[in-house]
């Protein structure tokens, strides 16, 4: 089944310089519209927390990442460890793995047995029809008993080099934030990690790749969201493109070079029973730039439980969710039903 790109789209514009159209399924409603509804002059700082070995107020750092999650449910972090070359290793050989020709990319392409992991374009069932301005790329980075490498490009030759010692530097960072979101709760520091599932969380790689777009005032790169994961560690490149709603607006977020950026997903919401925030968030795209950028989705295993954690839940706070297993959660939530 032949899928359009929109790679190919864009180049399309490029070449015949249809500067002022794109495909009317690109268009989004004028309530999403980003050019009518970002607060424009106002880059949104989120926080950004020194998790740095040098920073050895451990209790300042727990109060400052609770508080983030539940005012925000997006923070960045800085001094986290993974060296700058190894960040600029990994966004190199995801660009040289998109620049190079469809027929490549198309070795490995989603199908409909492949389930998440795969080259692509669309994700979920999207009111009307209509289609983010974003080509992607997923794959399991972790544990060893979840990855098929098949989904790993093969080219450029130290694709799988660099993402296996990137998932290795990955699981290092979230590890602590584990411990210190479940500090942050009143928990145990292990308590989190287990109510997440252990050893048996899934780290997820997506690649999104957000070519320039000609109308990047009527378009979308990801349409607004919070994702369902635990919590997401993301590393984009420089060009501008996460918006944050907030306070009923939508605001660009400061891109901070070398910053991972965390967000708090669906899973930690319902495990802290709302305490902490799942961020609404959403991409725009670029007239003369693609922007790209490295999320890692950490995940429950799809058979595993997730609801409160009961420590949580008291008479004065009673349980805001439903317990049920990640499959069944992730497929009301591709397919839009009611959770």
């Amino acid at each position: 089944m032949d899928v359009e790109r929109v790679q190919s789209i864009a180049s399309l514009s490029n070449i015949h310089h249809t500067i002022s159209t794109i495909p009317s399924e690109f268009i989004r409603s004028e309530n999403e519209q980003p050019a009518a509804t970002t607060i424009h002059g106002v880059v949104l700082e989120v926080p950004v927390i020194n998790i740095g070995a040098d920073n050895s107020d451990e209790e300042k750092v727990v109060s400052m990442i609770m508080e983030a999650s539940r005012d925000w449910g997006i923070f960045q972090v800085v001094n986290h460890g993974i060296p700058n070359e190894l960040i600029s290793k990994l966004q190199k050989v995801g660009k040289e793995f998109f620049e190079l020709p469809e027929e490549v990319k198309g070795l490995i392409a989603k199908t409909p047995e492949s389930g998440i992991e795969g080259y692509g374009t669309s994700l979920q069932k999207e009111v009307g029809g209509k289609k983010g301005w974003v080509d992607h790329l997923f794959h399991k980075i972790w544990p060893p008993s979840a990855i098929n490498y098949k989904f790993w490009p093969k080219n450029p030759p130290s694709y799988r080099e660099v993402n296996e010692e990137y998932s290795k530097k990955i699981q290092e960072v979230s590890e602590r934030l584990i411990k210190w979101l479940s500090l942050g709760l009143g928990l145990e520091e292990h308590e989190m990690k287990v109510a997440m599932g252990g050893e048996n969380i899934i780290y997820l790689m997506k690649i999104n790749y957000y070519p320039p777009c000609p109308r990047p005032d009527l378009a979308l790169g990801v349409v607004a969201h919070t994702d369902m994961s635990l919590i997401t560690i993301l590393v984009p490149n420089e060009v501008q493109g996460l918006q944050v709603f907030k306070d009923d607006h939508w605001y660009d977020v400061k891109y901070i070079p070398n910053a991972l950026i965390i967000h708090i997903g669906d899973q930690v919401e319902i495990l802290s029973n709302g305490k902490y925030k799942a961020v609404y968030h959403r991409t725009t795209v670029n007239k003369e730039n693609t922007r790209m950028s490295w999320p890692v989705f950490l995940e429950p295993n799809p058979e595993f439980e997730i609801g409160p954690i009961p420590k949580l839940i008291t008479q004065e706070n009673p349980s805001k969710y439903k317990t049920k297993k990640y499959k069944d959660y992730s497929y009301c939530k591709l397919n839009k039903l009611p959770q």
